[in-house]
Order: structure tokens, then C-alpha cells, then sequence
């Protein structure tokens, strides 16, 4: 049973530690401070676990005391969810992301995983037979509990997130902690069996109260679940006075739609009509993040031979866009559960317009859609006149370096022919919606042109209150960014400190 219990509470520490990213997310986002804070937490106490768990081995070196430990885990498991949903909001507008992931890592996760670390010299004191077996009993003891972590890493990635909610793996981890440890202690004491088993019920008990506290029924939501990448929430509300239906990606407003019309309903997403200046007998098209799949319709709508490609990355989203969104089911539209720069580097096919709006939120921004080469690569796989059109957000104006000039800076690099739109007001000091128009060609906007002043679109009828002189943004000072050096989450959490 020893090792059975090393097995078990090695797999529940990784589970901890990779739900722990997931925990943060929604506040701090999918970042490397996110991820190093996580990983740094852990590892710190782990260490000190395994340094005070052997000199306590070495003093109390019986069975009970070591199931206890592993009682004690699992209700601070639970214990840590439970501060999580109390603090986390506060913590997430106190901090920034930058300092905030770690702050919180050490509030929630160092004390479940410093218990959790003094098991393995604990165990390696109880297997052992005398000193001469101590190598041979401690490496039985790292290898059943490195495989129990290996174990953990994969369940959770491969099987717990995908089908169950990250309240529910975690409730359960410390449930099952619990349970285990309670059951060691029993079988090597049994002279308390009531006041164990009592024990093992007010764990289930409070894991079950938790689990309903944590998680209320909240007015007007109609789906709420874990993604595979994040927490995806859909509810009705209200925008601009008139009833719409709004989809959550973690807590980031990710898209939504007006349930009595099909206009578009974000300001920013309306822009992707920027392909009609330039190709308007477009047939082929590409959008990279399909969320609620608002621009994927709207580009259907356009014309009846558009073809359009969406690759989106979250598995769920296109059958909850058809059940949700009104998406209706057409050969016209092909969707691909695939990392849309996987999908354009596998695929030569060449497009008319390629729309990227792959950032749920501000919190998350994939680096690899950011650098000079995903550019390029976008470019490669434009028809002749073909327009990339990207939605970015960030200060045109203020603290250097910026993400947003860089970005500029690198995208000019790919598409010597370019536009930069600012969605409320190129003048504006604060942050804001960026679109980011490239022009597979030597074809430029003529702002004066019946085209655009008399266009029926006020979006194009308007370009020019919007259009972003880059020539009197400071980009030399920014660096540009590539897939070998791009400092992302440190140029967002420039914006984010402003924001905050």
C-alpha cells in the first residue's frame, strides 16, 4: 500500500500544478509569468517538503503519521479551491500580471504542495529494511512516484480536462487525498473506526458543499463549461439597448450576436469587410479564431460562392456556435480544430482574405501570432491582391517600448503595403481595438475615391477618421518581433500595468 500511496499522491501533485495555470488564467492569463510563478511555487515547496519531511520521518516513523499527511493534503486541496474563488477576483484587480501569478501561486499552491512533498522522504523512511537497502528502497520510492506524476501529467491533459470542469478535478484530487489517507490511517489504527469514518464523511460532505458554493446558478447563463484551453460561458444579455447573446472565454467578452438581427455587434469584428477594396469578387477566404463564428457567417452572407476555412483551435466552439449562434450547417464552410499557423503551413492553399483574430483576450495573446514570420507565412498563402486583416489591441501612445508599435513595426516588415486602423480614435491615449490591413500586392487605399467616401458600409465610408499615421508613432526605438526574440508578455504587461 506504501507505494501504491506514493503512486497515487505523485499523480495528484502534477494534477495540482498543471490545473493551477488553469486556476490563474482567467485573472492573470496564459502567460510565462503565469507559468513560471506556477512552476517556481511548486518546485519551492516541494523542496522545503522534502527537507522538513525527513528530519519529521526521522522523528515520528510510523505508518499513521504518514496517512495522516496525506489526509491533510487533500483537505488543504480542497481548502486552497475554496480561498481560489474567494480571492482570486479581488487578487486579480489588485496585482498585475507580472507579479500578481506569483503572489497568488504562493497564497493557494504552497502549502497543499509542501505537504505533498514530504511523502516521498517520509515513504523512503518506512520502506526501508536497515541501511543497506536505503539506494535500492529510495529509488523504488522516486520511481513510483515520478511514474505516479508522469500518470498525473497525462490524465489531466489528455483525459480530466477534456471531459470534466476544473472545480471537479480539483474537489475531486483533494477528495480522493483525503479518502486515501483516511483509509491508511484506518488500516494501521483501528482503534478510532467511528471517529475515522466520520472523518471520511465530512470530507465528501464538505468537497460536495464546495462544489455548490463555488459553482451557483447564475441568471441568464445558458452553457457554462471547461474547454480544453479555457472556461467557455454563454449568456444573454443586453448591448447598446438591444437583447444579445454573449460568448465567455475564460472572463474575457470573446463574441456575441444580436438574437433579433445578424448585424455584428463588436466594432472591431465589422472590419474584416476591409477584403471588398481590394478583392470583391473574393471566393476564397481564411479565418484564424472562429469563437462564435460572428465573421465566418457574416463572410457567407457576402456572397453566395464564398468559401470559407476557420480554424479554431478549441474543439467545442463550432458545435456550440451551432446550437448557440445560429451557424447553420453549409458545404460553403469548412472548420478545423487546428492551431490556424499549423493550418497555414501545412496547407499551400491560396486565399483571398485571411482574417486573424485569434486573441480571446488581452490576458492571452499567442505569441506565434505575433512575429515577422507568422506574417510572412500569412502573405505566402495570399492570391495576388489577397488581404491579411488582424485584430490587435493596445496604446498607440505612452510607455516605450510598445506592443503595439512593435507589432507595426514587424508587420510592415511582411506587408510593405499596409494600413493600421484605430477602432475608436487614432488621437486616443487609450487602449484600444488595432486592425492591422496587409496587401498582398502594390494596391493602396485611395480614401477619396467613390469607393470608400460613397461606400454603403460605414465602416469603409469612414476609413479615413480611423487610419493610424505610423509615421508619427516612435517604432524605431521597439524591437521587432520574431520567432527566435519575442518579448510579448512583456510588452502586454506594459498595457495591462496601464490598464490596471
Amino acid at each position: 500500500m506504501l507505494l501504491a500511496s506514493v503512486f497515487v499522491t505523485g499523480a495528484c501533485v502534477l494534477v495540482i500544478e498543471i490545473l493551477a495555470t488553469r486556476v490563474l488564467a482567467p485573472y492573470y492569463g496564459n502567460t510565462i509569468y503565469t507559468t513560471s510563478s506556477v512552476i517556481g511555487t511548486v518546485l519551492a515547496a516541494l523542496s522545503a517538503g522534502y527537507y522538513f519531511g525527513g528530519k519529521f520521518a526521522d522523528r515520528h516513523p510510523r505508518q499513521q503519521v504518514f496517512y495522516a499527511i496525506i489526509t491533510a493534503s487533500g483537505l488543504l486541496t480542497i481548502v486552497m479551491h475554496i480561498t481560489g474563488a474567494v480571492f482570486l477576483p479581488a487578487l486579480g484587480m489588485l496585482f498585475s500580471i507580472v507579479y500578481g501569478p506569483l503572489v497568488a501561486s504562493l497564497l493557494l499552491f504552497f502549502v497543499p504542495a509542501f505537504f505533498l512533498g514530504t511523502l516521498s522522504p517520509f515513504a523512503i523512511k518506512l520502506h526501508e529494511k536497515g541501511n543497506e537497502t536505503i539506494g535500492s528502497k529510495a529509488g523504488e520510492v522516486f520511481f513510483w512516484s515520478t511514474l505516479g506524476s508522469i500518470t498525473g501529467t497525462l490524465l489531466a491533459g489528455f483525459f480530466l480536462i477534456p471531459r470534466f470542469g476544473i472545480n471537479a478535478i480539483i474537489l475531486g484530487t483533494g477528495t480522493l487525498l483525503g479518502v486515501w489517507g483516511l483509509t491508511g490511517v484506518l488500516f494501521f489504527n483501528q482503534k478510532n473506526r467511528l471517529g475515522i469514518f466520520l472523518a471520511m464523511f465530512g470530507i465528501l460532505v464538505g468537497a460536495w458543499l464546495a462544489w455548490h458554493n463555488i459553482n451557483p446558478a447564475q441568471a441568464n447563463v445558458l452553457y457554462e463549461k471547461d474547454g480544453v484551453y479555457e472556461k467557455i460561458t454563454i449568456m444573454d444579455g443586453q448591448w447598446d439597448g438591444r437583447p444579445a447573446r454573449f460568448l465567455f472565454q475564460d472572463r474575457s467578452f470573446s463574441a456575441a450576436m444580436y438574437l433579433a438581427s445578424s448585424d455584428l455587434v463588436y466594432d472591431y469584428t465589422k472590419y474584416y469587410a476591409l477584403y471588398k477594396l481590394f478583392k470583391p469578387d473574393a471566393t476564397q477566404a481564411l479565418v484564424m479564431g472562429g469563437g462564435a463564428y460572428s465573421i465566418p457567417k457574416a463572410l457567407l452572407n457576402d456572397s453566395p460562392d464564398m468559401r470559407v476555412d476557420v480554424a479554431e483551435i478549441e474543439p467545442g466552439l463550432y458545435a456550440l456556435a451551432r446550437h448557440y449562434f445560429n451557424l447553420e450547417e453549409t458545404p460553403r464552410l469548412t472548420n478545423y480544430v487546428q492551431d490556424g499557423r499549423q493550418l497555414l503551413k501545412l496547407n499551400d492553399k491560396k486565399y483571398d482574405a485571411i482574417i486573424s483574430d485569434v486573441y480571446y483576450s488581452i490576458f492571452s495573446v499567442p505569441i506565434h501570432f505575433t512575429t515577422k514570420e507568422f506574417f510572412e507565412l500569412a502573405r505566402s498563402r495570399l492570391s495576388e491582391n489577397g488581404v491579411f486583416v488582424g485584430n490587435y489591441a493596445g496604446y498607440l501612445y505612452g510607455q516605450q517600448p510598445s506592443f503595439i508599435a512593435s507589432e507595426i513595426k514587424t508587420f510592415q516588415e511582411a506587408f510593405p503595403s499596409s494600413y493600421f486602423f484605430a477602432v475608436n480614435s487614432p488621437a486616443s491615449d487609450k487602449g484600444q481595438n488595432i486592425i492591422f490591413l496587409g496587401i498582398n500586392g502594390e494596391k493602396t487605399i485611395d480614401f477619396n475615391s467613390p469607393l470608400v467616401k460613397n461606400n454603403p458600409d460605414p465602416i469603409l465610408k469612414n476609413l479615413v477618421l480611423k487610419n493610424i499615421d505610423t509615421a508619427a508613432l516612435d517604432l524605431a526605438g521597439n524591437p521587432q518581433i520574431t520567432d527566435d526574440y519575442a518579448p510579448v508578455e512583456h510588452l502586454i504587461s506594459k498595457i495591462l500595468n496601464q490598464w490596471h
